[in-house]
């Protein structure tokens, strides 16, 4: 079976474009099984997150899939076209990539302290 996936992608700084995609797929599979497939075997450069790999337990992998909020690890791939952009309203870092920490919650760098003789902590 095959299946074509329209993907948004670009960063904050160009203009969206979308790249098709196609993908064979065995029943079952899921978005996030082929976006995996597509990133090895076709555009290492494809941007994407996931944690749990079809767990359903991480979040990470949450994006706009056919124009609804949905998570990649569930959706099941299917013949015919299936569109992928990121998560509205939320910042694009790149790709399907948004930034989805609140700012609160978001790692703030440290600055690096002297501790003894010199040495960085």
């Amino acid at each position: 079976m095959k299946a074509t996936l329209a993907i948004q992608r670009g960063t904050p700084a160009e203009t969206p474009r979308v790249q098709s995609f196609d993908v064979a797929f065995e029943p079952g599979q899921s978005v996030l099984d082929g976006l995996r497939a597509l990133r090895r075997e076709s555009d290492p450069s494809l941007a994407f997150r996931f944690a749990c790999i079809n767990a359903n337990a991480c979040k990470e992998c949450m994006m706009l899939i056919d124009g609804k909020v949905d998570y990649a690890c569930t959706v099941r791939l299917k013949e015919g076209v299936t569109t992928l952009a990121p998560l509205p309203k939320k910042a694009l870092i790149r790709d399907l990539v948004t930034e989805i920490a609140p700012p609160d919650e978001r790692l703030q760098p440290s600055p690096p302290s002297i501790s003894r003789e010199g040495a960085i902590s």
